[in-house]
């Protein structure tokens, strides 16, 4: 393990063609609007969320930063991904942070809750390489690294300790220091709430910055007894994997007197089909992420249809759905936002009519 004797792949010598460009939008003279951050676990609708988001208008949203939750439905390494999808956006500006890979309050190694997302197919064998279609991406000069320094903790300095992957929480706080005066953050998440947590309970100033977070997540079962999506312990009929993975985080953010609103998995199960989405994407203009979108759908719907292992993975598509319509600014069909009030915490929760 010496130093002097560790290979290193250069990808370059590889690949003769390939070269390290970045490709970052000149923004001096840009008009941009309301400043969002994207919480994503890499689960392939967070994927299609993130390619609306950056198709937006940013005179409508200015998407600022990712932060990656670690105890979700992919790898920590799987961030080579978004770096990927960024680079295919010409987005390369845009900081990704890297969270926790455990819940709050739990070990580092033998998180109980992440033991829940299977490892094979339908898990994070699948939402690893989305399927094996990420290879198709074009490969960003960005790559996630275990490189590390003894500045941030480790026992001794690495050949390249710049290429330390950036945290979720040193993302949050370049993401506020860059803040014009008057401006508000907008959260959206998408998985389990740890990175969320842990900047309301770490940052003091994180309250007065954040005008609204959007969550896709809980599950307020109603009289008809519906179930959760927990499908890998039987025994936990009602629950939602994102407030599953980490319920601690849950209830700090909950608990947070922030203005939020829950998108319940009972709203989540009301919207259109993968067959009509996918229908739309056939007829859309050809671009490359538009392609990239629709063979990921198709590959989920078919898997979905044919693969009882795959059933679930129709709440990742629930996810894409929503966040897109929350980002558009429409109503979901057959839905309505209505104020509930738990504990003496107001909540806007998307419920269905």
């Amino acid at each position: 393990n010496r130093p002097e004797h560790t290979g290193h792949f250069n990808f370059t010598d590889q690949f003769r063609h390939y070269k390290e460009i970045m490709y970052k939008p000149d923004l001096e003279h840009q008009i941009r609007g309301k400043p969002v951050i994207f919480d994503m676990d890499m689960s392939p609708g967070d994927f299609l969320a993130l390619l609306c988001l950056l198709k937006a208008p940013m005179e409508a949203i200015d998407l600022r930063g990712i932060l990656v939750s670690g105890n979700g439905w992919a790898n920590p390494a799987t961030v080579d991904v978004i770096y990927d999808v960024l680079h295919m956006m010409g987005r390369d500006d845009i900081p990704v942070g890297l969270g926790k890979i455990t819940a709050l309050g739990a070990p580092d190694l033998g998180c109980e809750y992440v033991k829940a997302i299977p490892h094979g197919s339908g898990g994070f064998l699948d939402t690893d390489t989305l399927f094996g279609l990420a290879w198709v991406l074009p490969r960003s000069p960005r790559r996630y690294t275990a490189e590390n320094s003894v500045k941030y903790g480790a026992p001794r300095d690495t050949a390249r300790p710049e290429l330390r992957q950036p945290l979720a929480f040193e993302v949050w706080q370049h993401i506020r220091e860059e803040l014009k005066p008057t401006d508000k953050i907008t959260i959206l998440t998408n998985g389990p709430l740890t990175n969320i947590a842990n900047i309301i309970l770490s940052d003091p100033k994180a309250e007065s910055v954040i005008e609204r977070i959007f969550i896709v997540g809980s599950h307020l079962a109603g009289g008809n007894g519906d179930r959760g999506n927990v499908f890998t312990v039987p025994s936990n009929k009602f629950s939602e994997f994102n407030f599953f993975l980490d319920p601690q985080a849950a209830k700090a953010v909950v608990e947070s007197g922030l203005d939020i609103t829950l998108i319940p998995l009972r709203a989540q199960r009301q919207v259109d089909s993968f067959k009509e989405v996918t229908r739309s994407l056939c007829t859309a203009e050809k671009t490359p992420e538009s392609s990239f979108a629709y063979q990921l759908l198709l590959s989920m719907q078919k898997l979905q249809k044919n693969n009882q292992a795959y059933h679930h993975i129709v709440s990742w598509f629930y996810r894409f759905y929503i966040q897109t319509a929350i980002m558009e600014k429409t109503t979901l069909d057959s839905v309505v936002i209505h104020t509930v009030t738990i504990d003496s915490v107001v909540i806007h929760t998307v419920l269905s009519k």
